[in-house]
C-alpha cells in the first residue's frame, strides 16, 4: 500500500457519515430529551482526521436538499427511500453550526449529490498537485480512486488505494462504475441488469473487462465458465438501454459548476465559544472539559435548559470566569474566628471536607472548605504533612470552634453528596443539620437518566467551568497520595473550590426545581430528608456470620468441580468453562449447538441470553449458566463478605445511592445487597449468614405486590380495585376472570400464567415476550391479554394514555411526581422507541413505589426516635420493597405490629397497601 503523503487534501462525504452514525450506538441524546448521537459520530470521525492527517485544506460535503440531476435523468432515482428520520433530521443543523465553528469549510451545492462535489473536487485538487484523501463508508466512491486519491472509512479506520480497491470488491477501480451498474442497487434505486449480483458483475467484468465491450461483443459473455453465462448474451441485449442507464446513475460527476475550488477550502481558527455552546447544548462534557482546560472562557447562553439562572451582571456563575487563585487558607485562629461569623452571617453555606478515606467508616478529616457566595470561599486544613507549608490550626480545636454551627439549623448548609460528609463528621462527634440542598440530589430529582451526578460533570454542564481533578493535586495511579500528604498549596485551591463549586450549582439548581411543584416535593420532602436516615442504616450495619460464609464458599468449590467433572464428560475433554473461546469451540464446533447470535467480530455469542435458550434443549448450557452464577456468588458474597467486616464494629456498612437507577429506587454497593439472588438455593444460603445480634430477631417487612396495586390506583380498573380490596389473591382473581373460571377452580397452572400476565402487562410485556415467558404460542399469548384487557379496559387505557403523555412531554411522573424522562419516545428506530414505551408504562408503578418506600422509611425513622422504639429496634436494610429491621426479641409483637402499620399508612391510595412481616435468627428465615 502506497503511504499517504503528508497534510493531505481531506474530503469528507458528511452525508454518508451522518447516516452510518445515526444507525450505530450510542444512541445519544442530552438532558432536554433531544437526540445527539449522529452529531457525536460524525464529530468524532472529523476530530480523528484532523488528528492523525493534520491537513491545511479541507471540507465537509452534504447533500443538499431537494432533486438532483439523477431524478430528471431516472425519476424512480432514490424513490424506494423512506423520509429522513426527524430524529436524525434534527440533528442536521446542529452539526453543521458545530463543522463551521471548528473552523472547517462545509460545502453544499444544490442540483447534484455529496459525491459529484467530492469527485470534481478531487479532479481539480489533482490539477493543482494536491493528494486527496476521501473520508466515506460509500462503495460508490471507490471509482475515484487512483494515484492521486485514496479512500478511508473512519469509522473501521481501513484505507482503499487501487490494489485494496481490487482485494475488496473484484474489480479495479476504474471497473467499478461498470460493476455497480451491472448488480444495480437497490437502496438508490438503479436498476441494474436483471439477474445480476455481486459475484456475477465480478466475472462478468475479470471476464469482459467493460460494460462496453460487452456491449460490442454480447456473445463473447457466453464463453464465460460462471453458471448463467449462456443466457447473459441476450439478457444484455434486451435490457441494454437499462445497462446503460444504470451506468450513468452510476457515475460520479466530475465537472460540477461551483466557484470553490481546493485552495480555497482552508481551515481556519475555531470559534471556541461558539464550540463550548454547542458542546454544552448537546451536553458533550468530555470536549467541553478539554476546551475550558485550554484556558478559554465558557459562553455566556440564554434560555437552556442547562444553564444558570444567574442573570447579575457579575455573571458569578458563568463559566471559564472561576477564580480559583484567590480563595482564602485559614491557618490562624484570627482568621477561622472570620470565617465562623461569615458563615453565622449567611442565609447558607456550602460545605465540604477532605479525608483520607473515600470509606466513610474510615476516613480522618484532613481539612474543610466553606462558601458564603460566589468566588468566596476557604479552605482550612487541619491534618496535612505539610513539613514546609504554613502551620495548621489544631484538627480538634477546628471542629470544636465548628461544631455549634453545623449542628445549628441555621444557618442552612448545602453540599455535594453530603450524605458522605454526614458520616466524616459523625466520625468526630458532630451531628450535621440544617440540610437545604445537595447537589448531586438536585440534579438527579431535575433529570434522573441525563448522566452522571457528580460534580465535575454538573460544573460543566451547568456553569461551564472545568473543576480541578484530584489527579492533578494528588497524582494518578500507584503513585497517587493520599490527600493528607499533597502540599497545602495545591491542596486549597481544589478544596476550597468544591465548596465554591457547589454554592453555585445550589444557586443554579435550586430554582430549576423550584420550578415544577412535583420535583420540589420529591427533593424537599423525600431525598433531601433521607439523607440522615440512610447515614443511619449505613453506620449501624449489617451483622453477618463469616464462619458460615467461609463454609458456603467450600460448598460452592465443591458444586463448582462437581459441574465441571458433568461439563467436561458432555464435552468429551477438559476445558476452561470461563474461557469464551474455548466454550465457543467445544458448543459450536464439535458439539454442533445451533448459533443463535454473533459477536460483533462475526463469532458465535455465549452470552447469558444465547446460553439460556440453548439451555431448554442442551444440557451443556445449562451446566455453564449454573457454573457461572455459582462462581459469581462465590466471589461477589461468600468470600468477598468476610473481608468488608470492619474490625471495629465487627458489622459490613454497605453504601446506598438515592441518584443512580432511573426510577428513583435505591441501588446499594460495598456490598450491592440488591443484587443477592433469592430465587436459587445457593442465593438464599447467603441470606442465612446476615444474622441477628444476641437478644435480637431480623424482621423483614415487605410490601406486597406493590406495583400491582399501584396498576389498580393509576388504572382505576374496577375488577382490580374490587380484588385488591376484598383481600383476593390477585393472580388467582386474574385467572378466574381471564380463563372464565370460578375462582375456587382456578388451577395452579392458570395462576402461573396469570400472574405472567400480571406482571408482564405492568413492565409493557409484549404478546411475544409472553409468549418466550410462558413457552406458548405467540397467538395464545395474544389471545390471553386480549381477554385481560377486554376485563380490565381500564389497564389498557392506562397504557394507552401514558403512552401519549410520555410521547406529548417526553416524561411520565410517579404519585409524588418525580418526573422520569424517555428520550427515546419519539425515536424513529422501532426497538429502542418500544422499549422507551415499555418503560414508559413501568415507570411511573416503579418510581411510586420507591417513592412509598422512602416516604415509609421516613416515617419508620420518625417513630424510631420514640420512646418506645429506643435501643429495641434498628433499621438496618432496605431491599427491593423490603425493609430489615434488628428487633429485641422480648417485644417482637408489638414492634412489628406498629412498624407494618407505619408502612402500610405512608400513602394512601385507592387500594390498601399490604406489608407482610417475617421474624428469623437470619435474614433468610425472616423474608
Amino acid at each position: 500500500m502506497a503511504s499517504i503523503p503528508k497534510h493531505p487534501f481531506i474530503l469528507v462525504d458528511g452525508s454518508s457519515y451522518l447516516f452510518r452514525a445515526y444507525h450505530a450506538p450510542p444512541h445519544l441524546t442530552n438532558s432536554a430529551g433531544e437526540p445527539t448521537g449522529a452529531i457525536y459520530g460524525v464529530v468524532n470521525m472529523l476530530r480523528s482526521l484532523l488528528k492523525q492527517y493534520q491537513p491545511s485544506h479541507m471540507a465537509v460535503v452534504f447533500d443538499a436538499k431537494g432533486k438532483t440531476f439523477r431524478n430528471d435523468m431516472y425519476e424512480a432515482y432514490k424513490a424506494n427511500r423512506p423520509p429522513m428520520p426527524d430524529d436524525l433530521r434534527s440533528q442536521i443543523e446542529p452539526l453543521h453550526a458545530i463543522i463551521k465553528a471548528m473552523g472547517l469549510p462545509l460545502v453544499v451545492v444544490d442540483g447534484v449529490e455529496a459525491d459529484d462535489v467530492i469527485g470534481t473536487l478531487a479532479v481539480q485538487a489533482a490539477e493543482e498537485g494536491r493528494h486527496t484523501l476521501i473520508s466515506t463508508g460509500d462503495k460508490d466512491m471507490a471509482q475515484l480512486v487512483n494515484d492521486q486519491v485514496t479512500l478511508i472509512n473512519t469509522m473501521t479506520n481501513t484505507v482503499l488505494q487501487g490494489e485494496q480497491v481490487e482485494e475488496k470488491f473484484g474489480v479495479r477501480p476504474e471497473q467499478i462504475i461498470d460493476y455497480l451498474a451491472l448488480m444495480g442497487d437497490s437502496s438508490d434505486n438503479i436498476p441494474g441488469l436483471p439477474g445480476v449480483g455481486e459475484k456475477t458483475a465480478q466475472k462478468l467484468l475479470q471476464g469482459i473487462g467493460s460494460i462496453d465491450a460487452m456491449l460490442a461483443n454480447p456473445d463473447a459473455v457466453a464463453e464465460l465458465s460462471f453458471r448463467g453465462a449462456k443466457t447473459m448474451p441476450a439478457k444484455i441485449r434486451e435490457h441494454q438501454e437499462l445497462l446503460l442507464l444504470s451506468r450513468e446513475l452510476a457515475t460520479i460527476k466530475l465537472d460540477v459548476e461551483m466557484e470553490l475550488r481546493p485552495e480555497k477550502l482552508t481551515l481556519t481558527e475555531p470559534d471556541q465559544n461558539a464550540l463550548m455552546a454547542l458542546y454544552k447544548q448537546c451536553e458533550f462534557r468530555r470536549w467541553l472539559g478539554e476546551l475550558l482546560e485550554a484556558g478559554e472562557r465558557a459562553p455566556e447562553l440564554q434560555g437552556d435548559t442547562n444553564d444558570s439562572t444567574n442573570t447579575d451582571s457579575s455573571d458569578a456563575n458563568s463559566g471559564g470566569s472561576i477564580a480559583t487563585d484567590a480563595y482564602d487558607v485559614v491557618t490562624d485562629k484570627a482568621a477561622l474566628e472570620a470565617w465562623i461569623d461569615k458563615l453565622k452571617a449567611a442565609d447558607y453555606f456550602a460545605v465540604d471536607t477532605e479525608t483520607t478515606s473515600l470509606n466513610y467508616m474510615e476516613a480522618e478529616i484532613v481539612g474543610l472548605s466553606f462558601a458564603t457566595a460566589p468566588g468566596e470561599a476557604c479552605y482550612i486544613p487541619v491534618a496535612h504533612q505539610d513539613i514546609d507549608g504554613p502551620q495548621q490550626l489544631s484538627r480538634d480545636d477546628v471542629l470544636a470552634a465548628l461544631k455549634p454551627i453545623l449542628e445549628d439549623k441555621t444557618p442552612k448548609k448545602v453540599g455535594q453528596n453530603l450524605k458522605y460528609d454526614l458520616h466524616v463528621l459523625r466520625n468526630y462527634d458532630i451531628r450535621l443539620a440544617g440540610i437545604l440542598n445537595d447537589t448531586m440530589l438536585a440534579s438527579y430529582v431535575l433529570n434522573s437518566v441525563s448522566s452522571r451526578h457528580d460534580m465535575d460533570t454538573l460544573s460543566l454542564q451547568y456553569l461551564g467551568h472545568k473543576t480541578i481533578a484530584y489527579a492533578d493535586v494528588a497524582g494518578k495511579g500507584a503513585k497517587q497520595k493520599r490527600f493528607d500528604q499533597v502540599p497545602i498549596s495545591a491542596a486549597a485551591p481544589y478544596a476550597a473550590e468544591d465548596a465554591d463549586v457547589t454554592l453555585r450549582l445550589h444557586e443554579v439548581l435550586w430554582p430549576k426545581v423550584a420550578e415544577h411543584e412535583g420535583l420540589k416535593r420529591v427533593l424537599a420532602e423525600l431525598e433531601l430528608p433521607l439523607l440522615p436516615v440512610l447515614a443511619m442504616m449505613e453506620r449501624r450495619g449489617v451483622l453477618v456470620d463469616p464462619e458460615r460464609l467461609g463454609k458456603q464458599s467450600q460448598e460452592i468449590e465443591k458444586e463448582l468441580k462437581e459441574i465441571e467433572q458433568e461439563a467436561f464428560a458432555i464435552a468429551g475433554e477438559p476445558f476452561n468453562l470461563n474461557s469464551t473461546k474455548q466454550l465457543q469451540t467445544i458448543l459450536f464446533d464439535q458439539l454442533g449447538l445451533p448459533i443463535k447470535k454473533k459477536t460483533p467480530k462475526g463469532a458465535p455469542s455465549t452470552a447469558e441470553d444465547v446460553l439460556q435458550d440453548l439451555a431448554l434443549d442442551y444440557p451443556l448450557p445449562d451446566l455453564i449458566l449454573r457454573h457461572r452464577g455459582l462462581a459469581k456468588l462465590k466471589s461477589t458474597y461468600t468470600d468477598k463478605l468476610p473481608r468488608m467486616i470492619n474490625p471495629q464494629t465487627k458489622r459490613i456498612h454497605t453504601s446506598y445511592h438515592q441518584a443512580v437507577t432511573a426510577t428513583g429506587r435505591l441501588s446499594s454497593t460495598e456490598p450491592n445487597l440488591q443484587n443477592i439472588p433469592i430465587r436459587n438455593e445457593a442465593g438464599r444460603r447467603v441470606r442465612k449468614a446476615f444474622v441477628a445480634p444476641q437478644g435480637y430477631k431480623i424482621v423483614a417487612i415487605d410490601y406486597s405486590q406493590i406495583e400491582l396495586r399501584i396498576m389498580a390506583h393509576l388504572s382505576q380498573s374496577e375488577g382490580l380495585l374490587e380484588a385488591f380490596a376484598r383481600g383476593r389473591d390477585i393472580h388467582r382473581s386474574t385467572a378466574a376472570e381471564v380463563f372464565g373460571v370460578a375462582l375456587e377452580e382456578v388451577s395452579s397452572e392458570q395462576r402461573r400464567r396469570a400472574k405472567a400476565v400480571n406482571f408482564g402487562l405492568i413492565y409493557g410485556m409484549s404478546a411475544f415476550g409472553l409468549s418466550n415467558q410462558l413457552g406458548i404460542t405467540q397467538a395464545e399469548a395474544k389471545s390471553y391479554m386480549d381477554i385481560y384487557f377486554e376485563r380490565f379496559p381500564g389497564v389498557l387505557g392506562y397504557m394507552e394514555r401514558t403512552r401519549e403523555q410520555a410521547k406529548a412531554h417526553g416524561y411520565v411522573e410517579t404519585l409524588f411526581g418525580r418526573r422520569l424522562y424517555l428520550p427515546e419516545i419519539n425515536a424513529q428506530n422501532g426497538m429502542r422507541r418500544k422499549a422507551a414505551e415499555r418503560a414508559a408504562i413501568n415507570a411511573p408503578m416503579q418510581g411510586s413505589a420507591a417513592d412509598i418506600m422512602k416516604k415509609a422509611m421516613l416515617d419508620v425513622n420518625e417513630w424510631l426516635h420514640t420512646e418506645p422504639a429506643s435501643g429495641e429496634v434498628y433499621l438496618t436494610m432496605q431491599v427491593h420493597d423490603e425493609l430489615v429491621f434488628e428487633i429485641r426479641e422480648d417485644c417482637i409483637d408489638t414492634h412489628v405490629a406498629t412498624l407494618s402499620k407505619i408502612m402500610e399508612n405512608a400513602v394512601k391510595i385507592d387500594v390498601p397497601l399490604i406489608a407482610e412481616a417475617g421474624v428469623g435468627e437470619n435474614w433468610e428465615e425472616a423474608h
